[in-house]
């Protein structure tokens, strides 16, 4: 059984970093131009080629989102965004648009090509068709349950390969092809503007909808047949169900999360690392604090989508749940004197003396210990941090690496 690859989001360059250094096997990302996130970071060209350079040198791959939905004016710019990106050493590109596929054809002939999940891949014939038209790998429609994509891979044999979403969001609409955004606000979803407007607040007053930020923008409420319909599900979480998914022949575990902390990438990351390794030692077990390291990353309720259950009746978000936030990414360590168990770190949020945090570390979960004291850089005590990105000293119960991460217990 192939092991498969785990692909985590890279919304900017500490996003990068962090999965990398937590067991990423490939990242994905967007340029300046489309990509489905046009709010997150995202990276300009010479920016791409830092990202390509670190990247293969540490042994991991980068596939660069090219997903949206180019209109006829749009051609011409992106064809010089292609020729721009044609040399910088990106391992794949991937796109939803049948054009865009023809058009990464004829200009970098030599491109892997993935088609992405916007192109709502749902059957065999499907992927043989894209596969047909030059691409190696399909990242299958979010709706499949697991049967639907063991029967995939059943047909297709091993020669296309097959990526699904393990872990993250998911959208409301199919595979992320909504309207939503543009009619409420005119920002396009499919071209890489999309507003969230299924996740916002609202209340109801006299058969209206309003959302709490917007009260002059009502919607009636309607009911079809007996039914009315809510937005929002709960976010995808299959960490319960590793073997599963392995042998299903998925050979990319892709996990949402551009616009996401670099904690949160850090933490998922390490998490279905830390499974799969478990998976792939022989000796596989379930760990439930591998569950308790996901509940501490910014998340709605948890699910597992289409993959083992009617999603209309399991994943239906209760609206009295809030979002979950991240635990407090407190510092990242820059430096461990072995000699002195002193470890050098920098402020992500304020830190106090006597604060009860976890150290998490790539291949482990959380380890909690109490921060007795805090000095400053010149080595004088003090009671706390104060200010974004300050470097001061603890001294840890066990040695720590660059990149480790000090969060709230």
């Amino acid at each position: 059984m192939k092991r498969p690859e785990i692909l985590s989001p890279a919304g900017n360059f500490e996003k990068m970093k962090a999965a990398i250094l937590y067991g990423a096997d490939a990242v994905y990302m967007a340029g300046e131009c489309f990509g489905m996130r046009a709010a997150a970071d995202n990276f300009s060209v010479e920016e791409l080629k830092e990202a390509v350079e670190y990247a293969h040198g540490k042994g991991v791959r980068i596939y660069l989102t090219v997903n949206t939905m180019p209109r006829e004016y749009e051609y011409p710019l992106l064809k010089k965004y292609l020729l721009e990106i044609k040399d910088i050493g990106i391992d794949a590109l991937i796109v939803a648009d049948i054009g865009v596929l023809m058009l990464v054809r004829e200009l970098l002939p030599d491109m892997e090509i993935h088609i992405s999940t916007q192109a709502n891949a749902v059957s065999s014939m499907d992927c043989k068709a894209w596969h047909a038209l030059g691409a190696k790998r399909v990242v299958l429609a979010r709706e499949l349950t697991l049967e639907e994509i063991k029967a995939i891979r059943a047909a297709i044999g091993d020669e296309i390969e097959l990526e699904c979403f393990v872990h993250g969001s998911m959208c409301i609409s199919y595979s992320g092809r909504c309207l939503l955004s543009g009619n409420m606000i005119g920002r396009d979803a499919n071209r890489g503007m999309c507003a969230q407007p299924c996740r916002w607040n609202y209340t109801i007053r006299n058969y209206e909808i309003a959302e709490e930020k917007r009260p002059d923008m009502k919607m009636p409420i309607e009911e079809i047949n007996g039914e009315t319909f809510v937005m929002a599900s709960k976010d995808t979480c299959t960490i319960e169900h590793i073997p599963e998914l392995v042998e299903a022949g998925i050979n990319s575990f892709k996990i949402e999360g551009r616009m996401k902390s670099s904690y949160y990438t850090a933490v998922v990351t390490n998490t279905y690392k830390m499974a799969l390794d478990s998976y792939f030692s022989g000796k596989y077990e379930y760990n439930p604090l591998w569950y308790r390291e996901l509940e501490s990353v910014s998340h709605r309720d948890y699910a597992t989508g289409y993959y083992f259950s009617d999603c209309h009746k399991d994943a239906n978000l209760d609206k009295t749940s809030g979002y979950i936030k991240d635990k407090a990414y407190l510092a990242v360590v820059s430096s461990y004197d072995k000699n002195t168990g002193i470890a050098t770190l920098t402020q992500r949020n304020k830190m106090n003396a006597g604060e009860r945090v976890e150290i998490l570390t790539p291949g482990r979960v959380g380890v909690e210990f109490v921060v007795e004291k805090i000095y400053d850089e010149n080595g004088e005590e003090i009671y706390a941090t104060s200010h974004p990105y300050m470097k001061f000293k603890i001294k840890t119960p066990f040695e720590v690496k660059e990149g480790d991460i000090i969060r709230q217990a």
